[in-house]
């Protein structure tokens, strides 16, 4: 019988495994009822995968929009039809640009941008996700976003194989990144590797593998969760009383002074105990948009 836990773990993602291959593989281990990923990464793509269980998954979106940072490498002089390593070959040019050059063309993706989203990618068209479209040769034509970089800094240039360090907003694909510049560098590219190093303020750093969590004793798994609410860090903390704690759990909204119309907070009953997310509407009125189960 599966169990009702709750939290988050930071997952380190191998190679060769899809993103929901890793969740199941992780719920399996936990026994866990309910589990969700934050973000796919490609079966290819290795590095840091929150992945939410039980009342953790409730606050899974706000990690869905944080900013990224990848470590990419970049193979030039073959555009491939998927824009990573897995797609057909399309097109093969030489490769006659020098460093400066390419520095040269980096630039031009920094800050807001547009970017044509790929047809290798899960956004849906008429209900049905671009990939499978691409799978039957069917090409959809796509509206350009706009899409935020941070900053994209040449880590390492080996002949045709370059080193990419990409801190990007939401929506952001890096694999259209590496033919948008193989395009704009004249000789097509394509993203051989990708490794995510960050999501928003967490680092891959303190990552768990699989290998290492199945190695732990079950009874000692349950540790290597995060509480819930360390996916919303980024919104203030708001302690109250225990009345307003009740009127909370209940679904009701309290009366407070000198909040900002629209402001999201993280919401404590005293112990403290974490209860959700709150929103502030006129006239002080605080009022839950999002409470854990139990609250």
């Amino acid at each position: 019988m599966k169990r009702k836990v709750d939290g988050v773990l930071f997952l380190d993602k191998p190679a060769g495994l899809s993103s929901n291959a890793a969740l199941q593989q992780a719920r399996r281990l936990f026994n866990a009822a309910k589990a969700g990923h934050t973000g796919t990464l490609d079966p290819f793509a290795t590095g840091l995968l929150p992945l939410c269980l039980g009342e953790a998954t409730k606050f899974s979106q706000y990690l869905l929009e944080a900013d990224k940072v990848y470590l990419a490498e970049v193979r030039f002089g073959v555009r491939t039809r998927s824009g990573d390593l897995e797609g057909d070959v399309i097109a093969e040019r030489p490769v006659a640009f020098h460093e400066a050059a390419l520095r040269a063309a980096l630039a031009g993706f920094l800050g807001e941008i547009e970017q044509v989203p790929p047809m290798h990618s899960a956004l849906k068209h008429r209900g049905r996700p671009l990939y499978e479209y691409a799978r039957q040769g069917i090409d959809i034509p796509r509206q350009a976003r706009r899409v935020m970089v941070h900053a994209l800094t040449l880590e390492a240039l080996d002949e045709e194989i370059c080193s990419l360090r990409v801190h990007c907003g939401k929506g952001f694909y890096v694999r259209a990144l590496a033919d948008d510049l193989g395009q704009a560098l004249g000789c097509g590219a394509h993203l051989i590797g990708l490794r995510r190093l960050a999501v928003g303020s967490f680092s891959v750093a303190h990552a768990m593998s699989l290998t290492a969590l199945e190695a732990l004793p079950e009874a000692r798994r349950d540790a290597c969760l995060q509480p819930a609410d360390g996916l919303i860090g980024g919104l203030a903390a708001l302690h109250l009383d225990a009345e307003s704690a009740w009127r909370m759990r209940h679904g009701q909204a309290v009366r407070l002074s000198h909040l900002r119309v629209g402001e999201k907070f993280r919401i404590y009953a005293p112990g403290p105990e974490f209860l959700g997310v709150a929103e502030a509407g006129a006239q002080g009125r605080l009022a839950p948009i999002r409470l854990v189960a139990g609250a």
